[in-house]
């Protein structure tokens, strides 16, 4: 969805440089001078867009849903690393970017959902991601949402990244987080409490083309990701009249579960020990949540999650 809107945003821009416009463009190249570095310092939200009744549609499409299994108090401000991301994200687009799911179950806090810098580039599509309350996955970006003393600031990150979307498989349980402690650091930093958050029901939105490791498939793919940082699964799903083949995702219910705090003490520098004993509990708490809640969303129980 974001693709299209980023696609279309980057069309009309073409047409205004074509076109008798030019001078709109040459403009709007000014602001963007100007303006680069909002998406780094806190975005720029707005409250009418992320309010839009297309996105109670959007919602209850799938449906998505966000469950809260513990207080998170407002004074603090909060890491949370949310799991897998599947082809679309959107069980955090849904629950993160547009009111009032998270707004209601969290009062007092704001999310801001971190997406590759690279989106910030896009003309025009960088305005509207802004203002659903989406920033820059920059380290100064995370840096400026948890600098906020008053607390009541909370980072939402993708942990596994473009890389795991390559996962996306129906089915698959395995998360790309083993060797991304970047978000651990951070929390350390400035004392921010992690939360795991996972999202059932994110993989089953699409089918993708077979690509095991190993696979030329997969090779070109990885190869594709790390060139351009970003990566390009093959998928299909159904269409607006037909459910056989579409890029439309199937309407597979999305719960996304918040789970408690992990009390995290500031630490400037923290040690390369520290990180990883703090990682260690942190994949300790998102097992257990897994565990704790897979059998309401018709996980078997013999399956649990992989870590890569």
């Amino acid at each position: 969805f974001l693709s299209i809107v980023a696609e279309f945003c980057c069309g009309f821009f073409v047409i205004l440089i074509l076109g008798n416009f030019w001078f709109l463009a040459v403009l709007y190249l000014l602001w963007l001078y100007l303006d680069w570095e909002t998406p780094c310092a806190g975005g720029r939200r707005s409250q009418w867009v992320r309010g839009w009744t297309v996105w109670k549609y959007f919602r209850e499409y799938f449906p998505i849903h966000l469950i809260k299994t513990s207080e998170l108090n407002p004074n603090h401000n909060y890491l949370l690393g949310f799991h897998p991301h599947g082809v679309l994200v959107a069980g955090a687009f849904g629950n993160f970017c547009t009111d009032p799911p998270f707004k209601n179950l969290f009062p007092g806090l704001t999310p801001y959902l971190h997406i590759m810098p690279i989106w910030f580039g896009c003309p025009f599509f960088r305005e509207y991601i802004m203002s659903a309350g989406m920033v820059s996955a920059s380290k100064e970006s995370v840096s400026h949402v948890l600098s906020n003393k008053g607390g009541g600031h909370a980072s939402v990150i993708v942990i596994g990244g473009a890389e795991e979307s390559l996962n996306a498989h129906p089915g698959s349980l395995t998360l790309n987080i083993l060797n991304r402690k970047g978000f651990i650091k951070m929390a350390l930093k400035h004392g921010a409490h992690l939360v795991p958050v996972f999202s059932f029901g994110e993989n089953e939105l699409f089918k993708q083309v077979a690509n095991p490791k190993g696979s030329w498939l997969r090779n070109v793919q990885e190869k594709l990701q790390k060139i351009m940082g970003f990566a390009l699964p093959l998928f299909h799903a159904r269409g607006v009249f037909q459910y056989s083949f579409g890029l439309i995702p199937y309407r597979q219910p999305i719960n996304t579960v918040v789970g408690s705090p992990i009390p995290v003490k500031q630490n400037l520098n923290p040690t390369t020990e520290e990180i990883d004993q703090l990682h260690a509990l942190y994949l300790q708490k998102l097992k257990k949540l897994f565990e704790e809640h897979k059998s309401n969303y018709g996980i078997p129980a013999h399956k649990s999650l992989i870590f890569e």
